[in-house]
């Protein structure tokens, strides 16, 4: 009798759980037989899944690689099995969802009471933070990054891209004059990010050359719309993605500066997810649904 859906069971509870023991205890099994079923597992595949120590466990990479693609079809012989019992199809569960603050705020929230209408047995979790999540450790279904990605194993759906505006109050530049040239910086209060991955120069075009130039000012944030809420306060001049910028530029709350001098350095922006062929129903509808709308909030812009 086949019972590698057994197997791969227990050896995802092993890796969740960080020990055979503890394992062992969520599955009602004593620690030395699912130390037995592990090592069954690995000389079947003839490879080593787990790198065992006296103080903890390490996947190799097959082991990784085997685990992603267990938790997918356990999840998929799930989703079937509960779908059957209750006479359909429908997406439900739970999404885990992490994306940047300001284009959460921006372009995901907006469709998200459409999305739950539509799929009423969906509970999405939603995390805001520009800080870069783990897709596996964090045990997150999809990231929306801003950047420059990766090498990784993630699947990726583009949803565009988006330039970075250096923008000011009216109060701010009535107060300290409005910067002519990108040297007119030096003497302003500049805002900046303080995440790791942040890039500390602004890269401007100068004499037909450009140059990075190193700016300060006396605020760091790690989000974006912390940052256009200072700037739209008052506090100095930012340097930040287009997408929120809209409403305050047109209402005249914020002003464009030295647009001559842009380099026109825009950033693409991906829907992030592990694998494709395993997708449970509630992620694929998730993503097929919100992937339109926010290209074209992009594409607006």
């Amino acid at each position: 009798m086949d019972n590698r859906a057994g197997e791969m069971m227990v050896f995802v509870r092993v890796v969740e759980a960080g020990s055979f023991s503890e394992a062992a205890r969520v599955l009602l099994m004593t620690p030395s037989t699912v130390s037995k079923l592990i090592a069954r597992l690995e000389a079947r595949l003839g490879v080593r899944l787990i790198e065992r120590s006296t103080r903890r466990l390490v996947l190799t990479s097959e082991g990784q690689f085997y685990y992603e693609r267990s938790q997918a079809l356990l999840g998929q012989l799930d989703e079937t099995e509960q779908q059957i019992a209750q006479g359909g199809a429908e997406a439900e569960g739970v999404i885990r969802v992490t994306s940047s603050v300001t284009f959460g705020v921006s372009a995901l929230e907006p469709i998200l009471p459409e999305f739950l209408e539509t799929y009423p047995k969906i509970v999405i979790d939603l995390s805001l933070s520009d800080d870069v999540v783990d897709l596996y450790l964090e045990r997150t279904d999809i990231a929306i990054r801003v950047g420059k990605l990766q090498d990784s194993n993630l699947m990726a759906r583009k949803l565009g891209e988006t330039r970075r505006r250096i923008v000011a109050s009216p109060a701010y530049l009535a107060k300290h004059g409005t910067p002519l040239t990108p040297e007119d910086l030096d003497g302003h209060n500049c805002l900046g990010f303080n995440f790791r991955r942040a890039n500390p120069v602004w890269p401007m075009r100068e004499g037909g050359r450009i140059v990075e130039r190193m700016l300060s000012g006396n605020l760091l944030a790690n989000n974006g719309e912390t940052l256009r809420r200072m700037a739209m306060a008052g506090v100095g001049i930012a340097r930040i993605a287009d997408y929120h910028l809209r409403g305050p530029i047109a209402r005249g709350e914020l002003i464009e500066l030295l647009p001559d001098s842009d380099i026109g350095e825009t950033d693409e922006i991906h829907m992030l997810f592990r694998g494709a062929q395993f997708l449970p129903a509630r992620v694929r509808a998730f993503l097929d649904f919100t992937a339109p709308r926010m290209q074209r909030f992009l594409a607006e812009g």
